[in-house]
């Protein structure tokens, strides 16, 4: 299983603390607690729990319900995100990638739409394939 992007999270605001501590790194430079609050990694935490709760309970399932299962994630990630409106939904793909490795028999083609005003690519990609296929750029 992938790593939850709010790992990742946590781990840096960690580090980052660690080195306000230490006095390595200047106090303005600090964002990880602004960028990451914890009502945002419990709200994220919340939601792709429901999710691999869903997920497991796909085994077999028709195309349809997986894609269902997945629109009402991204939907959820997207409340999130436009409740926290920190940017950090993107990194959230990579779970969702699971998906993709999980359910090599879907042959179809679907993309996550970043948030309004957001820096960076407009369209995160999925292509379903083969065990282990990656998003096309």
């Amino acid at each position: 299983m992938a790593e939850r992007p709010t790992t990742s999270w946590r781990e840096g605001m960690a580090r980052e603390a660690g080195q306000l501590a230490a006095g390595t790194l200047d106090p303005g430079c600090a964002c990880m607690a602004d960028l990451y609050p914890d009502d945002l990694l419990t709200a994220t935490d919340t939601v792709l729990d429901s999710f691999d709760e869903e997920v497991t309970e796909l085994d077999g399932a028709e195309d349809v319900q997986v894609f269902a299962a997945v629109e009402r994630v991204v939907l959820a990630l997207n409340a999130v995100d436009d409740i926290h409106r920190c940017g950090a939904r993107p990194a959230l793909a990579g779970d969702l990638l699971a998906i993709d490795e999980a359910r090599p028999s879907v042959r179809s083609r679907t993309s996550l739409r970043a948030a309004p005003g957001q820096t960076g690519d407009a369209t995160i990609p999925f292509r379903a394939g083969t065990p282990g296929s990656r998003p096309r750029a």
